[in-house]
């Protein structure tokens, strides 16, 4: 196993090597060859090599297309990356895109597909793309004729939309198959007002909002078939999300629920509190996990919650008013416990041991004082969402737990090194060094520097002033 591991291993190595526009040059030659049918033993490992090192560095590269990518194409603007379960308002899970492709293969229209799906990949093996859009086109308007008739024929029989539903195989597939209908019937139109958005909206006010509300009333888009994916379409270029908001506030002229709610913009709200629900999902898991990634996902729902709040009124019972409070009641929960517990991992870590716990030439557990440096970094991240989210009480008492435990707890770490032997020296210097990053992250750098030179001074078993507890005051 050994001899078989180590050629793979140099190749991986030797792909890590080239340029990033060389792998995707070489993504591409690989995918066409694939494409034509080539017989190249060992291709589809070298893909899957080169695939996940473009998706680690965040390059794209040109990449050759599949059928079944060319036909989905339309919907790229409105696929989200989330549960299928969870149904957002003008937008299809990525992951509902496979089984609707095999429903499509097997029961809609198999000898279309079957005729599409040859020619498209001769076209595109000879780098013949525009013959091959030209294809997927009429591929496309076929499909939208037939998904119409299976759709009329569920709607109106229950049970060939028990059979649809069975095919289909998705959480949502009925919604699915209406979105997939409504976007491929309405691309053209779609097309041409993304061409009109611009490719990023870093704020959405003043001008910029007029502008873009008097897109949406333009005939292009206020029709109903293509209204609710303009209004995606204008979420996916926002910095963040939330601002869809303001539309419906501009247009209702006012913040009243009632009024927004009465406007067509009213769903802007929904898709909003549907993405803050999205981003509670990712936090729970990251939550679970004991991940680095909820300071993000915390202050994009602190930010999301906060322009809802603060830019709708939402004093009253609604069902917005509903929802966000049960957004902040539940991000508490999710946090408290794992807030709460910061204190006394810290104390776990920094307890001064006498000599016959600690075993000769040990030292703290790098990867527990990482988990810790990054636990205490979230309780400095919640005290900036703390009152939105309503955090303030559990982040408040414990951050002055770390204050006080850390200014008392470092005199006698530094006395234990100071009077430190052989077999003990290690372990406690890597106990202060501990203490100084976590002293980084609760006081500043400048108190953590000055830890970090009072160690050294102790390390020398010399006395030295007491500077740290000078430099916070």
């Amino acid at each position: 196993m050994a001899g078989d591991g180590q050629p793979i291993e140099r190749l991986r190595a030797y792909l890590r090597e080239l340029k990033p526009e060389v792998r995707a040059l070489l993504t591409a030659e690989l995918e066409r060859a694939m494409l034509r049918g080539d017989d190249m033993p060992g291709a589809e490992m070298i893909l899957s090599e080169l695939r996940a090192d473009l998706r680690e560095t965040g390059a794209a590269g040109p990449r050759a297309d599949s059928p079944q990518r060319l036909f989905f194409a339309p919907l790229d603007p409105f696929l989200v990356d989330d549960s299928p379960d969870r149904k957002h308002k003008g937008r299809i899970a990525r992951t509902c895109l496979d089984p609707i492709w095999e429903w499509l293969c097997r029961d809609l229209v198999p000898v279309e597909v079957k005729t599409f799906t040859e020619q498209a990949k001769r076209h595109l093996s000879l780098n013949q793309t525009k013959m091959a859009e030209h294809l997927t086109r009429a591929f496309q308007d076929r499909v939208v004729v037939r998904l119409e008739e299976a759709l009329t024929d569920a709607a109106n029989n229950d049970k060939s939309r028990r059979r649809l539903l069975g095919q289909v195989r998705t959480p949502h597939a009925l919604d699915d198959l209406r979105e997939i209908y409504a976007i491929l019937k309405g691309r053209d139109a779609l097309a041409v007002i993304a061409s009109r958005l611009p490719p990023q909206i870093a704020n959405l006010a003043d001008e910029q909002l007029d502008a873009v509300k008097a897109l949406l009333e333009s005939p292009v888009a206020r029709h109903r078939d293509v209204y609710v994916y303009a209004l995606v379409l204008v979420m996916s270029r926002l910095a963040a999300p939330w601002q869809l908001v303001r539309l419906a506030i501009k247009a209702a002229d006012s913040d009243v629920v009632s009024k927004i709610a009465a406007t067509p913009y009213a769903v802007a709200v929904d898709m909003v509190l549907t993405d803050v629900d999205r981003l509670m999902s990712l936090l729970r898991a990251e939550v679970k996990r004991g991940g680095t990634g909820i300071p993000p996902l915390l202050k994009d729902i602190h930010d999301s919650a906060r322009t809802l709040r603060t830019e709708m009124d939402l004093s009253g019972d609604s069902p917005w008013a509903r929802q966000l409070a049960a957004v902040r009641s539940e991000v508490s929960e999710l946090l408290r416990s794992a807030i709460e517990t910061v204190p006394g991992r810290v104390r776990r870590l920094l307890r001064v041991r006498p000599v016959k716990e600690i075993a000769p030439n040990s030292k703290l557990d790098p990867n527990d004082v990482a988990d810790t440096e990054a636990a205490i970094e979230l309780v400095s991240e919640c005290r900036k969402y703390a009152s939105e989210l309503a955090l303030s009480e559990v982040t408040m008492r414990t951050f002055s737990d770390l204050q006080n435990f850390l200014d008392t707890g470092t005199t006698p770490l530094l006395d234990g090194l100071r009077s430190a032997g052989a077999a003990d020296r290690q372990f406690r210097q890597s106990q202060i060094e501990a203490a100084a990053r976590f002293c980084a992250k609760v006081f500043g750098a400048e108190y953590a520097a000055l830890i970090s030179k009072a160690a050294e001074v102790a390390a020398k078993g010399e006395q030295k002033p007491k500077e740290a507890k000078a430099a916070k005051a």
